[in-house]
């Protein structure tokens, strides 16, 4: 079975994501990461807000690695991707990238998220039916 290319979502570097040197700082990565997950489920269907809603539930950041490799600098066009890794009963694994648009590796992240019960702020089993992973 051929494996699935990741998810891409495009992000361009703006002054507010940069610091004094027009160097992106560090904690842009993780909205840029962070946004990049939630268009990886809206394009499955899924919207956030309307899942809190109707499930009480939400995914959050549970555990993160990052190991920065090469800066990325105010203009520059760049592709965040989105793979599952690992599906747990209550977590997921993502393994996410941040590219350059010349195809350098600036950014490797693994991300876990879990399923939490927003009211009691708990981990809870994701629900059977949440197809996260698009049809073959």
């Amino acid at each position: 079975m051929a494996e699935r290319a990741p998810f891409r979502w495009p992000v361009r570097v703006y002054w507010e994501d940069t610091d004094a040197g027009g160097v992106v700082y560090h904690a842009s990565y993780l909205r840029f990461l962070e946004r990049a997950r939630t268009e990886w489920l809206r394009a499955l269907g899924i919207g956030q807000m309307a899942f809190k809603e109707d499930t009480g539930l939400a995914f959050l950041v549970r555990e993160m690695r990052l190991d920065f490799l090469r800066a990325a600098l105010l203009d520059d066009e760049l592709s965040v991707t989105v793979a599952v890794k690992e599906r747990r009963a209550a977590s997921i694994l993502f393994g996410q990238t941040i590219e350059r648009a010349d195809g350098a590796c600036l950014v490797r992240a693994d991300v876990r998220v879990a399923c939490v019960d927003t009211r009691r702020m708990r981990a809870v089993a994701i629900p059977a039916d949440l197809i996260l992973e698009p049809a073959p």
